[in-house]
């Protein structure tokens, strides 16, 4: 994993050997001499992580590190104090400036290298939701999270040595929700199957090896996020180093003072919350962008992509696939004397109603203006017919409300087509299904009609694709 990284010190002998150790392993290294110069340099240098000295004249480390942390357009790149001082007062005072990590000289290259390629892999699955989120904006999201409404964290204690997993537990009970489990086993499965904050492993597990929880951990999707903090022993370097690799995300050493403890716990659980809000806004964005906003239904754009993957599903096992085409009867009539808020409640009650009696399998979705397309898996044309015929009586039977309080019956008619089998197209599905569709309404509107070529030639039989524009479809009737 290559990176940009901002080495600050105003030794130079120091800048040189961290950038050689650095340049080694293909990283991209920037140097900066005062504090002041590396804030010049942040903000035009798109950084991954800054490796920064504490004792420097001017701006010490303490208050560069403060300033990257408090400012938005830095606060998320890694920072990593890196100095002479490892008093626990020392790391606190880091800690609470926001620094990522804090890293005693003279530094070990293994584990340093270790814990910049952990944190540049965090940064970057920071940066990649951060990056889908902001297109919510265009989407008109908006946020509406509300710290106060947040229930409290909870945490998983994995810890086999009673005695320590009661004084790290009475450390953080006060803040948190805390679970101790004593056995890795049973610890995988109640994190596989809770929704944790944080999870913190004692690395010396007396029965169970805990760098393979770790990467179980790591390896199951509904844990693979939830940040994990390793409590070690001074003499336990190298399988800390070895637990970075593996995606743990902090570490502490005994004896454990329990304000760092308490920092550190609360970095990760306020990185995990975000981290789910940023998924969450992504989610909703990605939703959004295949939803139609009126009637709640997947959009066009879904139906294109999902009526492509039944069809390639149909052929490779052989099953029969339909759709039908619905279409709001004299719909142009209901906006010309009733409004288009009128029009745009008869839009949203029938795909309500379309909603209500569709399959889990089956598909609504808004194809333009007042047509609507149901895609349903495993139906032949037969059965389609049926399904269609009882959703036409479910709309003519029950009156549609408008904004006026009055009631009006409104009726559609409603193509149906079926999948023909090789050399069939979703393209051509539509287009027949819209043949029928036009018949129907040719021949009195309410009633449904089925794709002719299928009845000719057959279920299963090709059909030559017959003339006609489905881009067309959704303007050329009323």
């Amino acid at each position: 994993m290559s990176g940009r990284i901002l080495v600050v010190d105003d030794v130079k002998a120091n800048v040189r050997l961290l950038e050689a150790r650095l340049g080694a392993e293909y990283f991209e290294v920037r140097s900066a001499v005062s504090g002041a110069q590396a804030l010049e340099i942040l903000a035009d240098w798109p950084c991954d992580i800054v490796l920064l000295d504490v004792m420097m004249p001017g701006l010490d480390g303490f208050e560069v590190c403060r300033r990257i942390k408090t400012d938005p357009r830095l606060a998320h790149i890694p920072v990593v104090l890196i100095t002479a001082l490892d008093r626990s007062e020392d790391r606190i005072r880091g800690l609470r400036a926001g620094a990522d990590e804090f890293l005693s000289k003279p530094v070990n290259d293994v584990a340093l290298v270790a814990r910049v390629r952990n944190l540049i892999g965090l940064k970057r699955l920071t940066d990649e939701l951060r990056l889908r989120a902001q297109t919510g904006s265009q989407f008109g999201l908006s946020s509406d999270f509300d710290p106060a409404g947040e229930a409290p964290a909870s945490l998983l204690l994995v810890d086999d040595r009673p005695g320590s997993a009661e004084r790290l537990a009475a450390a953080l009970s006060r803040d948190y929700d805390v679970a101790v489990e004593p056995s890795a086993a049973q610890a995988l499965l109640s994190a596989s199957n809770g929704a944790y904050d944080t999870i913190l492993i004692n690395l010396r597990l007396a029965g169970y090896d805990a760098l393979r929880l770790v990467s179980q951990l790591r390896s199951l999707d509904r844990t693979r996020l939830v940040p994990i903090v390793l409590i070690a022993d001074a003499d336990d370097t190298a399988r800390v180093t070895r637990a970075l690799d593996l995606g743990v995300n902090d570490h502490l050493v005994r004896p454990v003072d329990k304000t760092e403890l308490a920092i550190r716990v609360r970095t990760q659980v306020s990185r995990k919350r975000a981290i789910d809000r940023l998924a969450a806004d992504v989610e909703q964005t990605l939703a959004m962008a295949v939803t139609d906003p009126l009637s709640g239904l997947r959009n066009r754009r879904y139906l294109e992509t999902h009526l492509a993957s039944e069809l390639q599903q149909a052929a490779d096992a052989g099953l029969p696939l339909a759709l039908m085409l619905v279409d709001i009867d004299h719909f142009k009539r209901i906006n010309d004397l009733h409004g288009h808020d009128a029009g745009d409640g008869v839009i949203r009650d029938v795909a309500r109603r379309l909603r209500s009696h569709t399959r889990s399998l089956d598909l609504a979705c808004r194809f333009g203006g007042e047509e609507f397309v149901m895609l349903m898996p495993e139906t032949d044309l037969e059965r389609a017919a049926g399904i269609a015929e009882r959703l036409r009586k479910v709309i003519e039977a029950e009156p549609f409300r408008l904004p006026s309080a009055d009631e009006m019956l409104v009726t559609v008619s409603i193509g149906v087509a079926s999948y023909q089998g090789h050399g069939d197209s979703g393209t051509a599905m539509l287009k027949r299904a819209d043949q029928a569709l036009y018949r129907a309404k040719a021949e009195g509107r309410n009633r449904i009609a089925l794709d002719a070529g299928a009845s000719q030639a057959g279920e299963g039989a090709a059909v030559p694709s017959l003339p006609g524009n489905t881009s067309g479809i959704a303007a050329r009737r009323r």
